[in-house]
C-alpha cells in the first residue's frame, strides 16, 4: 500500500453539483467547485468516537451552499426587497 505524503485532489458529482475533494495526511475537505470553504475534517476526529458528534454538528452548520440552496438565498432575497418597496410606496401614499 503506497503511504499518502502529499495532498491529493479529485472532482466529483453528487446530483448536479460539482465538489472537488482533497485528501491530506491531516484529514480530507470537501468543497463545491469554484468555492473556497466547505466541509473539512481531520482524521484524528474522524476516528475519535467522542469527536464525531462535533464534527457532524459543524458539518451540518458550515454545509457549502449547493446551486439549488444558493438559488433558494438569492430568490428570498429578491422577495425581500420587492416587500420593503412596496412597504415604502405604501408608506408615501
Amino acid at each position: 500500500m503506497t503511504e499518502l505524503k502529499s495532498a491529493l485532489s479529485r472532482e466529483l458529482t453528487v446530483g448536479k453539483a460539482k465538489y472537488k475533494l482533497t485528501v491530506s495526511p491531516q484529514g480530507f475537505k470537501l468543497v463545491l467547485k469554484g468555492k473556497r470553504n466547505g466541509l473539512e475534517i481531520a482524521w484524528h476526529d474522524l476516528i475519535n468516537g467522542d469527536a464525531a458528534m462535533a464534527v457532524a454538528l459543524r458539518a451540518s452548520l458550515q454545509a457549502p451552499l449547493t446551486s439549488t440552496r444558493l438559488h433558494a438565498v438569492r430568490n428570498r432575497k429578491k422577495i425581500a426587497a420587492r416587500q420593503t418597496h412596496a412597504l415604502i410606496d405604501v408608506r408615501a401614499t
